[in-house]
């Protein structure tokens, strides 16, 4: 999630990506195979392991993939579908008439056929990065660091800090330029300061090897290799150190602090920020800061670091970010570390796959606009947008069925609820590409080029909406992105089309199944709107606490059960889930079922009850499907790292963690006290 754009998506890192081919045709509900029962496990209880009931067959006979950290329902979507986006990728290339040159679908194009060229990479070689390196030696003092950022933020940044344009917490009818923490190498802050950790301290002295042996593929000799690495680290400790962390981090009053640029200047008198800002383009007299003692710190490292520390970690900083664009010998470095280090992953991805990533990064609606067309069916639209209503409905009779909160605070939360926007399947004006520059010619194009092409336009273009009105009919997901997200400044939720695909969602499969996909898909980012973020934001999008106090205590005391329930998973030795971490997430997945369910009484209500299908109810297939889409397994590296680093839970604490807390599914498998899923009905978790 980018950091000065607060919203909260569903799914866990790595999913950004397609869906694949529309559902077979059949002629009633109950004839689509919606619930692959040969993956259920009949020898464990549903009522002692819910998860493994629905998914133990398949996670014991399913080996995860080499070129993956971890393997499931998600990822085998991502897989179709990424054969689906080259698909159509294919065939718009192969139409040159419809798709000249300089169209937006021709850019995408060109940039995947400049990726997918190993030969022109190898040719190309290091050379990419001979402007980097030339302006990186020029950083001699202040001054000259101050210019040198100015111009690497014309190509999104990424070095010290973060900087971009959202929509302002307080105003959320205005746009306003963030900046925050930012500048380091490992996933999480915690690697660097955490001395405790054996396996982070692991970690961090093979991170440090790891840049020394990317600087000697780069021309260092190995004694000054080792020295740089050296001074990146000793830096980038400083930076964590001076960082929140992720859990401060989820604080939205924490993170808005609004300086005027002179007050900034003050907090960092290194950098001229009224230069700087003249420089980018940013013309602003205030800006939101979300870390300020991190840039107290930053200050520090001006006064204190000597020069020749800070080009050192500028380099690693432009190397670390173009290594997956040039020759194979970096590419591989990377992987070594970043895939097969963090993430257990035995193999690459193969390069199709890796470019078209990059191609949807640099023209991602672009491509969308071929995938719809191609696999996004308007019944499909239609019949989500009837669960959406039949969801939002049964959220308002959650609201006003509460015994802890007062009228006053109802009334609040059911005008919120109102004003929710819902987006689904792709947006009503496509993105113009007119200011993206891909070069197609391999005479004179590099792979890097055209990516850093891509940055700058993204930067551009994010840059743009400053001093401007917010345009709220843009999206942040692209079309083919199996996710869904809701924007709190905007009190939206968004379903991109690929999402509305099976396993989450076949618009010929009977109602169960596509509540508990979904249903609590669109039930999840609803509870958004209030979680402990969420509920920050009033009705109009803006950071404003429109709570009674005692609701407050009351939710907060809620909540809180969640956190502690969390706090207790165990998935590696030793390791622990991180209960405030995720606890947004967590209280999305409870009121998702939640609501969900609620929709699917109102849907048998309006219009009956189908027979028993595979032996099942409605309300057993219902928490099946829910299950179904937390299938999957991870390598226990990608593991340990989702646990330190992702705002959402390992799958199968996703799949069991809601149900506990939820009467109807005691009701509907029958859980009673003894077995290994029940809770005493006085402790469970009531949120909504």
């Amino acid at each position: 999630m980018n950091t000065v754009f607060s919203s909260s998506v569903l799914f866990v890192l790595g999913v950004f990506a397609a869906a694949a081919c529309s559902p077979r045709v059949a002629e009633k509900e109950n004839e689509v195979q919606a619930i692959n029962t040969s993956y259920m496990d009949s020898t464990v209880r549903p009522q002692d392991d819910f998860f493994l009931f629905v998914n133990g067959n398949w996670i014991r006979e399913t080996e995860i993939p080499g070129d993956q950290g971890r393997w499931g329902s998600f990822n085998e979507l991502r897989e179709e579908s990424n054969e689906a986006v080259l698909s159509v990728l294919e065939k718009a290339a192969e139409d040159k008439k419809a798709y000249p040159e300089g169209s937006d679908q021709r850019k995408a194009i060109d940039y995947y056929m400049i990726g997918m060229d190993s030969l022109l990479a190898e040719e190309r070689g290091i050379s990419p990065l001979e402007p980097w390196r030339k302006a990186i030696a020029n950083v001699l003092d202040k001054a000259s660091l101050l210019a040198y950022l100015q111009w690497q933020q014309g190509f999104g940044g990424g070095a010290f800090f973060s900087f971009g344009v959202s929509t302002d917490a307080k105003n959320s009818d205005a746009n306003a330029l963030y900046i925050s923490q930012g500048g380091l190498g490992l996933p999480d802050r915690d690697y660097y300061v955490d001395k405790d950790n054996e396996k982070f301290q692991e970690i961090k002295a093979k991170y440090e090897k790891h840049i020394s042996h990317m600087f000697q593929l780069t021309g260092h000799g190995e004694e000054d290799a080792d020295d740089a690495a050296a001074k990146v680290l000793e830096l980038e400790t400083r930076l964590a150190q001076a960082s929140k962390t992720r859990i401060e981090m989820r604080d939205a009053e924490g993170r808005y602090n609004k300086f005027t640029v002179e007050e900034l200047s003050q907090l960092t008198p290194s950098i001229n920020w009224q230069a700087f800002l003249r420089e980018v383009g940013a013309d602003t007299g205030e800006i939101i800061v979300s870390t300020p003692a991190f840039m107290e710190e930053l200050e520090a490292i001006f006064a204190t670091m000597p020069a020749k520390a800070w080009r050192d970690y500028l380099y690693w900083k432009v190397l670390n970010r173009a290594a997956p664009y040039l020759h194979h010998e970096l590419v591989k470095a990377n992987f070594d570390f970043y895939g097969r280090e963090l993430q257990g992953t035995e193999e690459m991805r193969p390069r199709w796959k890796r470019v078209l990533s990059s191609a949807e990064y640099a023209a991602g609606e672009a491509i969308g606009k071929l995938y719809t067309e191609a696999y996004f069916p308007q019944e499909a639209k239609d019949k989500a947008l009837t669960m959406v209503d039949n969801i939002l409905e049964a959220m308002g009779d959650r609201i006003q069925g509460l015994d802890w909160m007062t009228r006053e605070t109802k009334n609040k939360a059911m005008e919120k609820l109102s004003t929710f926007t819902v987006k689904i399947g792709f947006p009503d004006e496509w993105k113009d590409y007119s200011g993206l520059i891909v070069d197609g010619n391999p005479a004179s194009a590099t792979y890097f080029d055209n990516y850093l092409n891509a940055a700058r336009f993204r930067f551009e273009e994010n840059l743009k909406k400053l001093n401007e009105p917010v345009d709220r009919s843009e999206w942040f997901m692209n079309p083919q992105t199996v996710n869904a997200y809701y924007n709190p400044t905007w009190n939206e939720i968004v379903f991109p089309a690929a999402i509305l695909q099976p396993p989450f969602f076949n618009y010929q499969a009977d109602a169960a199944v596509n509540y508990g996909g979904i249903g609590a898909v669109i039930g999840h980012e609803i509870s958004h709107g209030f979680d402990d973020q969420g509920s920050r934001y009033d009705a109009h999008g803006n950071l404003e606490n429109w709570w009674q106090e005692e609701d407050l205590e009351n939710f907060q005391a809620r909540t809180a059960k969640l956190v502690e329930q969390f706090d207790k998973y165990e998935p590696i030795e030793g390791v622990f889930v991180k209960g405030q971490l995720t606890l947004g997430e967590n209280i999305g997945d409870l009121g998702g079922v939640l609501v969900a369910y609620d929709g699917l009484q109102k849907h048998l209500d309006q219009h009956g009850r189908p027979d028993e299908i595979d032996g099942f109810t409605q309300e057993q297939r219902f928490f099946i499907s829910w299950a179904t889409i937390w299938r999957g397994k991870s390598r226990e590296e990608a593991l340990r790292t989702q646990v330190q680093t992702d705002p959402h839970s390992p799958a199968q604490y996703r799949a069991n963690g809601p149900l506990v807390n939820i009467d109807a599914f005691y009701e509907a498998f029958e859980v009673s006290k003894g077995d290994e899923m029940f809770v005493a009905p006085e402790d469970r978790v009531r949120i909504w």
